[in-house]
């Protein structure tokens, strides 16, 4: 079996996959064209994918007829056709649950650096702008006992809000898809409407896995409910937040500022103005970047095709509907 992996990832998987006898094909330069890419996807049984640089479409599809399994390299998978996938058969395998603790820490430490203005204040150190004491200059807010909003509760969102409950004991609402019973147990989650989730949230956090029609779902509309002392944070899909719009939101005033670990789009431009606020946060897409996640990242995504090398089912697979 023939396996093409478009960047290096860990060595644990590696030799995991070495170790079954699975041949591996890497490319000789990552940056690859999208030609480039086709071609080694052509020559391989499956894909492990790193990054989300192209798309798995019906073109792919078609172009690669000798794919059968796609192993990604992450939770999310809004970069596959999963429908194209499921009509030919293909399972698509994802890494859940390892990278959750690494990325709602993310998330935690963007909703501090925002609140306190983190980013802001360390770049006055690094220009040497560190003047005397003035006890009005750039405040930032405190978290304790406010009430947090998490769009999308699951695995990350419910770790996100455990750490926001336990450390300043915040309140916990949430809106999904379906109710998540372990956290109105645990953490006395309230389950709300979306609107009631942008208007009654201190701190609106996003968890959720992205898909097309959710594009800009957080945008001018959404922003004009929200609390003019909110904070945003989204460490889920760029896709999610029109940035035009949150700026305006953030200057304007109708929200307090930003946490992104993601944004829209990626890479955003260094002369985008979002940067020059005080109350804004922006990482470069760096939420399972442990050695722990990105371990079991690679762990996982080899375990997904061994299991199919062995013609067993994916133990964790993002369309386990292929089975049925």
């Amino acid at each position: 079996m023939n396996v093409f992996i478009n960047k290096r990832i860990p060595e644990i998987g590696i030799s995991m996959l070495e170790k079954e006898g699975i041949h591996i094909i890497f490319p000789e330069k990552e940056d690859l064209s999208y030609e480039e890419w086709l071609q080694y996807c052509r020559n391989a049984d499956a894909v492990l994918n790193v990054g989300n640089t192209f798309t798995y479409d019906k073109t792919f599809f078609e172009e690669c007829p000798n794919i059968k399994m796609i192993a990604l390299y992450s939770v999310g998978f809004d970069h596959v056709d999963i429908q194209e996938a499921d009509r030919r058969k293909i399972p698509v395998g994802n890494t859940p649950d390892v990278l959750s603790k690494a990325t709602s820490d993310t998330a935690f430490l963007l909703m501090q650096s925002v609140a306190r203005r983190a980013g802001y204040n360390f770049q006055k150190v690094k220009d040497g702008n560190w003047e005397t004491f003035d006890p009005m200059d750039a405040l930032g807010q405190e978290l304790y006992g406010k009430t947090l909003g998490i769009f999308g509760l699951g695995r990350i969102g419910f770790e996100m809000a455990k750490k926001s409950q336990r450390a300043f004991d915040m309140k916990i609402i949430y809106h999904n898809h379906h109710r998540n019973q372990q956290a109105e147990k645990e953490l006395n989650a309230a389950y709300v409407s979306f609107d009631e989730l942008a208007g009654n949230s201190d701190v609106l956090s996003i968890h959720a896995s992205f898909s097309p029609e959710q594009k800009d779902l957080f945008n001018h509309s959404v922003f004009e409910k929200m609390r003019s002392g909110a904070i945003f944070i989204n460490t889920a899909r760029g896709g999610f937040h029109n940035q035009k719009d949150l700026y305006a939101a953030i200057v304007s005033g109708q929200i307090w500022g930003a946490g992104l670990d993601v944004t829209n789009p990626e890479p955003m431009s260094q002369d985008d103005p979002l940067l020059q606020l005080s109350t804004v946060c922006v990482l470069p897409h760096i939420g399972s970047a442990t050695m722990e996640a990105r371990n079991g990242m690679a762990r996982v995504a080899a375990e997904n095709i061994i299991a199919f090398s062995k013609r067993e089912k994916l133990p964790y697979c993002a369309n386990p509907e292929v089975y049925s």
